[in-house]
């Protein structure tokens, strides 16, 4: 098997699954409680903490964890709501779908939502957003990279903009942490999301960066865990595999990126060599290994379907949108032609992929697409 989906989710690190191990065994007990079996646990819930601000630049009481990508990015914008006195969030129209939702929810309540339109690349541009930010906005949710065509966001311009008009800023950074250098202080945010299955860690953990004194409520009530503002016994063994997974991931960035652009140009190359007619979707600066392409009269569906009987996983864009056969929402919004846009497919290495995948999932495609 050739797996080649690795902006849907990850193998989990050896490293991570060993530092797992011993809190779902002998170390199991609940960190929240006042007896000293509970002292190791909770010793390693602030380890962890400590090593996942250090990876982003934060403080460790401004890391708060969560279930996940998607809980962390509905805290941030409904936990705004209490606040907002019917103020405007701004978002923009290639969210994923766990922002696009949540905004959807609040419109339902009252809460006036504006969505950015994109340029062709897929950039909210900072003109966008001047264009339509005012003193009634309450937050601007924008994401550092776009999940199906790997487009890095201006984010500290956006960022800047956003606290001229005295509004919050918060970024989806699900596809960003571990692939890219990434440092709350430096990008100006006042909240972050990150998921651990996105960077080699375990699934069903993540955690929410909130710059300290941003005013949010508790999402999740009942006890004190996080700081009183995220209720539930703390999944300890996904906690420390996160941070494990993380810094291994941020120690080896460089050697890793290069490894990924590596594949990305043989994949591209195999392709341009055989005269496959296709637009290569997204901005020059880009995450390293997102290859989002869309060829000319072919079908994405019977493209992912026909390599996975070669024993090839890809995506046709997202992986949570994965249910649906329509043109996905960023497609469309990058203007991609209709005669390209039925046609596209995410392929997206990870560090465990080699030159001969890349070379093997150019030649399937080829040989697909010549025998239509």
């Amino acid at each position: 098997m050739i797996y080649a989906d690795n902006a849907a989710t990850t193998k989990l690190d050896i490293d991570a699954l060993d530092a797992m191990l011993p809190w779902l065994q002998e170390k199991y007990g609940n960190a929240s409680q006042p007896y000293s079996f509970a002292r190791g646990p909770k010793k390693a819930l602030g380890e962890a903490r400590a090593t996942i601000a250090m990876c982003i630049g934060a403080n460790p009481e401004e890391i708060f964890f969560t279930s996940g990508g998607t809980e962390s990015d509905n805290w941030a914008i409904k936990g705004m709501l209490q606040y907002a006195d019917q103020r405007v969030i701004i978002t923009s129209q290639i969210e994923h779908h766990a922002i696009l939702h949540a905004c959807e929810a609040t419109e339902r309540l009252g809460y006036p939502v504006i969505y950015l339109p994109v340029n062709s690349k897929g950039i909210v541009t900072p003109d966008t957003l001047t264009k339509s930010i005012t003193r009634n906005t309450k937050l601007v949710s924008v994401m550092l990279v776009n999940n199906e065509i790997g487009s890095i966001q201006p984010i500290t311009e956006l960022a800047n903009i956003a606290h001229d008009h005295s509004a919050l800023f918060h970024t989806d950074a699900v596809q960003a942490i571990g692939h890219i250098p990434v440092n709350v202080k430096a990008l100006g945010v006042d909240m972050l999301s990150a998921s651990a299955h996105k960077f080699n860690g375990p699934k069903g953990i993540g955690f929410l960066y909130i710059r300290k004194g941003t005013p949010i409520q508790p999402f999740v009530d009942g006890g004190s865990q996080e700081f009183g503002m995220r209720a539930g016994t703390e999944n300890v063994a996904s906690i420390v595999g996160m941070a494990t997974a993380l810094k291994k991931n941020c120690d080896h960035l460089a050697e890793t990126g290069q490894k990924l652009r590596t594949l990305e140009q043989t994949f591209i190359e195999t392709l341009q060599k055989a005269n496959v007619d296709f637009i290569r979707n997204g901005s020059d600066d880009r995450v390293p290994g997102n290859v989002s392409i869309s060829i000319r009269d072919a079908s994405g569906e019977m493209l992912l379907h026909r390599l996975d009987l070669k024993g090839i996983s890809i995506s046709t864009g997202s992986a949570c949108d994965s249910v649906s056969t329509k043109i996905s929402h960023v497609i469309q919004a990058i203007g991609v032609p209709k005669e390209y846009a039925e046609g596209t497919i995410r392929v997206s290495f990870g560090r465990d992929n080699q030159i001969e995948d890349a070379v093997q999932i150019a030649s399937c495609i080829i040989d697909i697409l010549q025998r239509r």
